[in-house]
């Protein structure tokens, strides 16, 4: 998935941009209010972390403008604000999250995996499958199933599991070359003509071939289970 990290504080934007990498999220840093603004309408996020405090324009107004527009990307609150009035206010105009400086990172990370859940409506499900391919996103470990029924567990990589994720997300849907890109790059990264391909090749033998389909010129998909 990719991520917007919007905080003006080099060593908190640091820290974040460096765990979420580790658990195979592309990231986005912003430390400006007003080009924070833009950057939702121009890029399709599956999750906001948003400070309060910026420089150019506060995280309230930004959430207010963002809903306005009827951008709904999951947004979680990180600031030092800590009043119950601050929290009710972050909620009210839209935030799906609220969390107070300082906080664990590896409950952010949880925090991050739940309201990306509820946004696609499936609060009950923690892992995503196909029925032959499910993959788990706290140990970013798929499990495989064979036809006899049999379970293996592969380990995946970061970028292989950014990508097996975005193609378990929508089974059955062709998902483009570009389309890939933009769920496991974060801007502003150097990515090679074949890296897409390079993934899938390295995928394709941890899980089968016959487990992620190629349609020529358009792009590759899991196969929807039933």
């Amino acid at each position: 998935m990719r991520i917007l990290v919007v905080e003006d504080d080099p060593l908190i934007s640091n820290a974040l941009e460096n765990s979420l990498k580790s658990s195979a999220y592309a990231v986005d840093c912003v430390s400006d209010g007003n080009q924070a603004l833009y950057a939702p309408k121009d890029i399709s996020y599956d999750c906001i972390l948003l400070d309060l405090g910026l420089p150019g324009m506060d995280g309230v107004q930004l959430l207010k403008n963002w809903r306005s527009e009827s951008i709904f990307t999951p947004v979680i609150i990180i600031t030092a604000r800590d009043g119950l009035d601050d929290r009710i206010q972050g909620l009210d105009v839209g935030a799906d999250d609220y969390v107070v400086k300082p906080f664990d990172l590896t409950e952010l990370l949880a925090r991050i995996r739940a309201v990306t859940r509820r946004s696609a409506n499936s609060n009950d499900v923690v892992s995503f499958t196909n029925g032959t391919l499910t993959l788990d996103p706290v140990t970013h470990e798929v499990m495989v199933k064979d036809d006899a029924g049999v379970v293996s567990h592969c380990p995946l990589t970061s970028r292989e599991y950014s990508l097996l994720e975005a193609l378990l997300r929508r089974p059955g849907a062709v998902l483009s070359r570009e389309t890939l890109e933009d769920k496991i790059y974060a801007f502003g990264e150097e990515v090679e003509s074949n890296a897409i391909e390079f993934i899938i090749h390295n995928l394709r033998k941890k899980v089968g071939s016959a487990n992620i389909k190629n349609v020529r010129g358009v792009g590759w998909k899991v196969i929807k289970g039933n």
